[in-house]
């Protein structure tokens, strides 16, 4: 199969980052889906979850946990500057707006420049990632030094305990 024409895709091909394409067989919309799909474990696997700010500015943030971890919300606010007001969950639409891929397709990459990035800490220390390549036909599977710096991310402890 030859690589979806995706943002995240050109991306990694601009910075010469290694990856490998993994296809799926359908679209896939969640965490279990994908790692069944892709034949890979869900630790193995990043969440992209977008929040957003419930008043005031309305600010977007990307938070990115592994697979196996549910996402702190009130921990991402508290690595946010302090004029950041509370986040809740972007809505599909706002997604769409936002990152320009449905929900369930999103990466941490490619956001508009506004948007801090912050991955949980335990990301770092895997030996391999797979995130969305941006179409849910497809994910890809990199080394976490590699996305932790096209992202540009902070890394923090942002698991829910």
């Amino acid at each position: 199969m030859n690589p979806p024409e995706t943002k995240v895709i050109a991306l990694l091909e601009k910075n010469d980052v290694p990856y490998h394409l993994l296809p799926h067989r359908e679209p896939v919309f969640t965490v279990a889906a994908a790692a069944a799909q892709r034949g890979v474990v869900k630790k193995e696997m990043v969440k992209s979850i977008l929040l957003k700010e419930k008043s005031g500015a309305r600010r977007f943030v990307m938070a990115c946990v592994l697979g196996d971890g549910r996402l702190d919300p009130k921990a991402v606010r508290a690595h946010l500057p302090q004029d950041w007001r509370r986040l809740s969950f972007a809505s599909a639409a706002e997604i769409l707006q936002v990152v320009g891929t449905v929900q369930g397709a999103v990466a941490p990459l490619c956001l508009p420049e506004a948007v801090p990035v912050i991955f949980d800490e335990a990301i770092a220390r895997c030996r391999k990632v797979n995130i969305s390549s941006g179409d849910p036909m497809a994910g890809l599977e990199l080394s976490p030094d590699d996305l932790i710096r096209l992202a540009g991310a902070q890394l923090a402890s942002i698991v829910a305990q």
